[in-house]
C-alpha cells in the first residue's frame, strides 16, 4: 500500500447526498473519506468509480433519502436562505 498524508477538512455538501454518500460507504465497508478518495482519483484519470451493481444499490439510496439531483445540475446549486 502506499503512504499518504491525510488532512482534516471542514467539507461542506448537500445533507442527502451525504446521506446517500454514507449509506454507500457502510454498504462498501469503508469510510465516507475513502470513498470520496476513490470517486476523486477516478474522476482524475476520467474512470467511473462503480460498476453496475454498486450504481444499483446507489439508486436504491437516491430513492431512500429523496436524492433527485442530477450532475447536469452540479453548477447550478445554491443554499438554501
Amino acid at each position: 500500500m502506499k503512504k499518504v498524508e491525510r488532512v482534516q477538512t471542514g467539507l461542506r455538501i448537500e445533507k442527502r447526498m451525504l446521506k446517500v454518500l454514507k449509506g454507500l460507504a457502510e454498504h462498501l465497508d469503508i469510510s465516507v473519506a475513502e470513498l470520496i478518495e476513490a470517486m476523486a482519483l477516478h474522476a482524475f484519470e476520467g474512470k467511473t468509480p462503480f460498476g453496475s451493481d454498486t450504481i444499483s444499490k446507489i439508486d436504491q439510496l437516491k430513492a431512500v433519502y429523496d436524492l433527485e439531483l442530477t450532475a447536469a445540475e452540479s453548477h447550478g446549486l445554491s443554499e438554501q436562505d
